[in-house]
């Protein structure tokens, strides 16, 4: 019988809920594109509930004991001597979420003699050292598409946020005052600006359908270029990297996957060719853009804001300077993990366990790492290598 290690989030600071705003949420036949939701033969939750977090275990427990494995939830998953390093030796699944990462190096790979399959509770296997899980003939698999449409709105979301200056507007509202001049010296429309998108899959493409409607002029770079009828229907303008797009765009969004080839890919050098005063959104991955870089354009007015929803590492330590810079609006890691896209999440996590329990095949499309090779969504999405080092400053944000 199998151990599952499953490391999620945190419980509610009051306590886990036990209602809700809403007493249900949309049904939703299949993702744009014709894909299908995830298909586990039954699941043991309420659509909508708080599923992410430690005591909602993702739903699995009556389906793992029931079938005689272990399951293991912990939120403690940082530093050796958290519960996830005790754990992890004779662990067969380890299950983790982008939002609050546990990090498989290639140290901790090889201290998991027993460890075969590693689940993303979401989309983005970055966490896992995919070079160390090829080596070793791990398989890695993610719920592709579950949490894509929720990112795109919050990229939507960011982006209206920072051009109308909507977060020191609400502040000045909570602090008492009525300082429009303030509110408004910040502030501009979206129409009619040029908005790009630094890759343009599932998220990006989505995103770009949502900001179509702000009669703003689209722009993308992807390693695969969109159909023609796809680039008509959005009116968007393809170009060849990320440097042709940022030189022309007032907004950026980025949506592109973390890999060698991305890693730090927003520099000094990328900024400095940005227009002055742009604005950029990232949802994507912390890593993607260099820390520091960030940080110094805003406080130049190089960019005008940033907004994020990733970090590196995460749980960012408390000092992080993304937590003080000037003109941001930054969130948690959050946008892919509503309840709405729990529900999706958790249910395409108990299909990938039901394939592995009874040996049929995981869906192709779930696939990052399988057979010693990329394989399904991660040979279209990653190359090869190992994007988790400096994972251990997670350590920091609990002491």
């Amino acid at each position: 019988m199998a151990k599952v290690l499953c490391v999620l989030y945190d419980d509610p600071v009051a306590g886990y809920p036990n209602s809700y705003p809403r007493s249900d949420i949309p049904e939703i036949a299949q993702y744009p594109g014709g894909q299908s939701l995830p298909t586990p033969k039954r699941i043991d939750f309420k659509p909508g509930t708080l599923l992410g977090c430690v005591s909602g275990e993702l739903g699995l427990r009556p389906f793992v004991e029931s079938q005689g494995h272990t399951l293991v939830v912990t939120s403690d998953k940082d530093g050796p001597k958290s519960a996830f390093e005790r754990e992890l030796p004779d662990a067969e699944v380890v299950i983790s979420q982008p939002f609050w990462p546990a990090y498989l190096t290639q140290e901790r790979i090889a201290k998991a003699k027993k460890l075969k399959l590693a689940i993303t509770a979401g989309i983005g296997s970055d966490h896992v050292d995919l070079q160390a899980a090829i080596e070793r003939g791990l398989t890695v698999a993610e719920v592709t598409y579950c949490n894509s449409i929720s990112v795109s709105e919050h990229i939507v979301m960011m982006i209206l946020a920072l051009v109308r200056n909507y977060i020191p507007s609400y502040q000045w509202v909570v602090n008492g005052g009525w300082n429009i001049a303030d509110c408004v010296s910040r502030s501009y429309d979206l129409e009619g600006m040029s908005v790009g998108t630094v890759g343009a899959g599932r998220i990006g493409t989505a995103a770009l359908r949502r900001l179509k409607a702000f009669d703003v002029n689209l722009h993308y770079t992807d390693r695969h270029r969109l159909p023609a009828e796809v680039e008509r229907e959005l009116g968007a303008t393809f170009h060849p990297d990320a440097e042709s797009l940022v030189r022309v765009c007032d907004v950026v969004t980025i949506n592109t996957p973390l890999h060698p080839e991305t890693e730090h890919l927003f520099d000094d050098a990328l900024i400095s060719k940005m227009k002055r005063g742009a604005y950029l959104v990232n949802t994507a991955r912390g890593k993607i853009c260099d820390r520091d870089a960030i940080a110094r354009a805003l406080k130049s007015g190089q960019l005008a804001g940033y907004a994020g929803d990733v970090w590196f590492p995460q749980p960012a330590p408390k000092d992080h300077p993304w937590r003080s810079m000037p003109h941001h609006g930054m969130t948690p890691h959050v946008s892919g993990t509503s309840l709405s896209a729990q529900a999706r999440y958790a249910a395409g996590v108990r299909e990938i366990l039901e394939c592995w329990f009874e040996k049929r095949p995981i869906r192709e499309e779930y696939l990052i790492v399988s057979g010693g090779e990329l394989a399904g969504a991660g040979a279209h999405s990653y190359s090869v290598g190992n994007v988790t080092a400096g994972s251990d400053e997670a350590a920091r944000y609990r002491r």
